[in-house]
């Protein structure tokens, strides 16, 4: 990743400040956090959740309105003039995982934790609504906060997006910014990059059929686990030879299940898995040549194959203006060591890409080492050990704020 002076910045006296006052409601921000943290929900229903971002937002002058088919949260802050408007977007939901963090807010719900964040991006938006609020008479459009549930394979944005988040404010929203925090970079360092920024997402699963026979005797029966194994490194090699390396895909078989004792051949076996592209070409390229080589295989075997693709999230492109002008802000606002550009796209997805199909914008990271960890060395996101330094947030607030009213502009 390039170094933090290899960014521009966007000196702007007409934002500062934005920091000092994301600071001081620091206390709001860490409160919501916490709240949300002890109690977390998974999915597109997450009721608990919903009604403590109610509770946050209720002395505040939004438009506020409530999913129709999920428990999401739009909340509209008009300005004093009219003009475009600006989305902001948090997700609420958790992952079903068990907390060892040890910290005293830790979650109070088995099997159910918040190990990606997403906490602390619906406390950062609550808060940079409340600074917004404060500044509305010097807003010339609308602020749409879009607070979301099933980021984590739900498709919750798809599911705002049908029911009207993008024209909230009475037209289409212009411009849209999503922040997400990085448990393994330096706290309150903004990275971004322009073009791709995350990968696409898609399921898998094979089904072998063959005939079972005993366990002694093959020749009796038709086998489907060699018939299954062999596709596991056949289709490792369709990805090495059939897709461009200057645009890459990772494929990755994570279950193999089969049989039920050790003298039994069973009639089935069962793949299951995901593959990631940066691209709609190679995810198509993937997402056709998956199940010819799995068939096949499946037929020099003497075994039927039925596959199943589920298709997932897109790639998440940023806009090249959108991603720049995250970066220029990012310095301007917080300070030229706390933005960089990050070098290459990752293979992780976000359905924040929904959004950014149909609206120019960005996603961005935010760096939340704890002070006591090595960035390197620390549990990342989605493991049940993550832990967030609590004082990158005012670093989130302030950008998201900062976003807003660069777009809008200032009276």
């Amino acid at each position: 990743m390039s170094g933090p002076t290899d960014v521009p910045t966007l000196p702007d006296t007409r934002l500062a400040g934005l920091l000092a006052e994301a600071r001081a409601l620091q206390p709001h921000t860490v409160e919501l956090r916490r709240k949300i943290h002890r109690h977390p929900e998974i999915g597109l229903q997450l009721p608990a959740t919903q009604t403590a971002i109610q509770e946050a937002l209720t002395d505040l002058p939004l438009e506020i309105t409530t999913g129709k088919s999920t428990t999401s949260l739009t909340a509209v802050l008009r300005g004093a003039r009219p003009g475009p408007s600006v989305l902001l977007r948090g997700d609420m939901d958790a992952l079903p995982l068990t907390e060892e963090t040890g910290v005293e807010f830790a979650s109070q719900v088995d099997g159910r934790m918040h190990a990606c964040g997403h906490d602390t991006h619906v406390a950062m938006l609550a808060s940079a609504a409340r600074l917004l609020a404060g500044r509305v008479d010097r807003l010339a459009g609308s602020v749409v906060f879009m607070f979301q549930p099933g980021e984590e394979g739900y498709h919750g944005a798809r599911h705002m997006i049908h029911e009207g988040v993008l024209d909230a404010a009475g037209s289409r929203v212009e411009r849209a910014l999503a922040l997400h925090i990085w448990a393994n970079r330096p706290t309150g360092v903004i990275s971004c990059r322009p073009g791709r920024m995350m990968a696409s997402s898609d399921s898998f699963v094979v089904r072998v059929t063959g005939r079972g026979a005993h366990g002694s005797m093959p020749q009796n029966g038709i086998d489907p686990v060699p018939a299954a194994a062999a596709m596991v490194g056949a289709l490792q090699t369709m990805i090495s030879r059939r897709v461009n390396v200057f645009d890459p895909a990772v494929l990755s078989v994570t279950r193999i299940s089969a049989g039920t004792t050790n003298n039994v051949i069973p009639e089935t076996a069962e793949l299951e898995g995901t593959f990631r592209t940066q691209s709609e070409q190679t995810r198509a390229l993937v997402r056709d040549e998956l199940p010819k080589v799995c068939e096949a295989i499946g037929a020099a075997h003497g075994c039927r194959v039925a596959v199943d693709i589920q298709p997932g999230y897109p790639p998440t492109v940023n806009d090249p203006v959108e991603a720049g002008r995250v970066l220029a802000l990012a310095g301007g606002v917080l300070g030229p060591d706390h933005v960089e550009e990050w070098a290459d796209p990752i293979m992780g997805a976000e359905d924040f890409s929904f959004v950014l199909q149909r609206v120019p914008g960005a996603l961005a990271f935010l760096g939340a080492c704890p002070p006591d960890e090595d960035p390197g060395q620390a549990a990342p996101n989605h493991s049940n050990r993550v832990r967030y330094d609590e004082d990158a947030m005012p670093h989130g607030v302030a950008l998201y704020a900062a976003y807003a009213l660069d777009t809008l502009g200032l009276g």
